[in-house]
């Protein structure tokens, strides 16, 4: 091995995982324990120097884990949960290396129709009315023109939860608030593909009640094409 393979690449943290390094490090302290309130995203801002933007993803990334609640009402807060686990999950968040934008969704696009296919098989009673709820909040969203990305990979994340895989479950919440990020950044949910997105989770979700995973598959995968289309688009491919 040569000199130059001895050498290691230099990390540079983003804004980002400077924060969720801070909460982790203050919940390992105990500083930071379930149930307690983050101070706002201004006071949040002003202490850390940077613009609230940095603030507000770090939120929604925690939150997508699991670790915190965002609410309108009582602000963020820190959840419940095995702390061992907890930490080992923002460890997990900030050494994930950052790939490409069609290397994300090709792999979410890979383990989605798994999702839909073990979906149809296993869901339960109870996984119909989380979708059925999932799809209307997103319907609610589209009707009134409103941006929609949120409802529409939670509906998605709730087909992951219904194939009742908890591993396919940890990996899609790994890959997915960096997608939804990039969506929210290029505004990809326009009302006419929005619209069409609706009709066909619609599609999907019937497949999925009627438990016809051939049908749930098929609809998948027409669903996923315009998204695999982005973005290669977006990466010249």
């Amino acid at each position: 091995m040569g000199i130059l393979e001895s050498f290691k690449t230099i990390e540079v943290e983003s804004p980002v995982d400077k924060i969720i390094r801070q909460i982790r490090d203050l919940i390992i302290a105990g500083y930071l324990k379930a149930g307690d309130k983050l101070p706002s995203e201004r006071k949040l801002s002003e202490k850390f120097g940077i613009g609230r933007t940095h603030i507000r993803n770090a939120i929604k990334k925690l939150e997508f884990y699991g670790i915190l609640t965002a609410n309108p009402q009582s602000g963020v807060i820190v959840n419940g949960a095995d702390m061992v686990a907890m930490i080992g999950l923002i460890t997990n968040v900030m050494k994930i290396e950052s790939p490409d934008f069609f290397s994300l969704v090709e792999t979410r696009c890979f383990m989605e129709v798994f999702s839909v296919q073990q979906a149809a098989v296993r869901r339960t009673e109870n996984d119909i009315l989380k979708l059925r709820e999932a799809l209307a909040n997103f319907e609610e969203k589209v009707m009134n023109n409103l941006p929609a990305e949120q409802e529409d990979f939670i509906f998605h994340l709730k087909i992951v939860e219904a194939c009742h895989n908890s591993v396919i479950k940890a990996l899609m919440l790994i890959v997915l608030p960096d997608i939804l990020e990039i969506y929210r950044r290029e505004k990809v949910c326009v009302k006419e593909e929005a619209e069409k997105s609706l009709n066909e989770h619609q599609n999907i979700l019937e497949a999925i009640v009627n438990q016809d995973s051939d049908v749930a598959t098929d609809y998948m995968n027409e669903h996923l094409k315009d998204v695999l289309e982005f973005s290669k688009r977006k990466l010249n491919l």
